[in-house]
């Protein structure tokens, strides 16, 4: 099992909890993004910097994940590929993505992106706050405990 990180957009905070975790559980992990990713220095812990480009770093991510892995993203087309591939997706908020839910968010996301285009303001995420932070390391301890003894 191997955790991937969509480290582009993905808040400081989640990837410090990471970090914590996949030296607890001795769980190798991966931070891909197309610009410099610092981690701590641990053999378990690495970034792969992708080129700039659309999907650059989701297309590495999914031609490099492995049925059971876990991969940490805000991209909902990216959960879906990880999904089809039987991947376990979450994002930094710890809303577990899933078969029975990703084609309700893809779709609300297309929604969402066509109102965009015609010009209505559909504003931007809530603000991040302690009780997401909560929630990813509740999923994340979840997801951990069943998968990684």
């Amino acid at each position: 099992m191997h955790i991937w990180v969509d480290a582009d957009a993905c808040p400081k905070v989640i990837k410090e909890i990471l970090f914590r975790a996949a030296e607890r559980k001795n769980v190798s992990m991966t931070l891909v993004a197309n610009q410099y990713m610092a981690t701590p220095p641990s053999p378990l812990i690495n970034a792969v910097q992708v080129p700039q480009g659309f999907d650059v770093a989701d297309n590495h991510i999914v031609a490099k994940l492995e049925e059971g892995d876990l991969v940490v993203t805000q991209d909902i087309p990216l959960a879906s590929e990880v999904i089809d591939k039987k991947g376990v997706a979450i994002n930094p908020r710890g809303e577990l993505y899933t078969p029975e839910n990703i084609k309700q968010r893809l779709s609300m996301r297309d929604f969402m992106e066509t109102l965009r285009n015609s010009g209505v303001d559909t504003g931007g995420p809530n603000t991040f706050n302690q009780s997401d932070r909560q929630a990813f390391a509740n999923q994340l301890d979840r997801f951990l405990a069943k998968n990684c003894g």
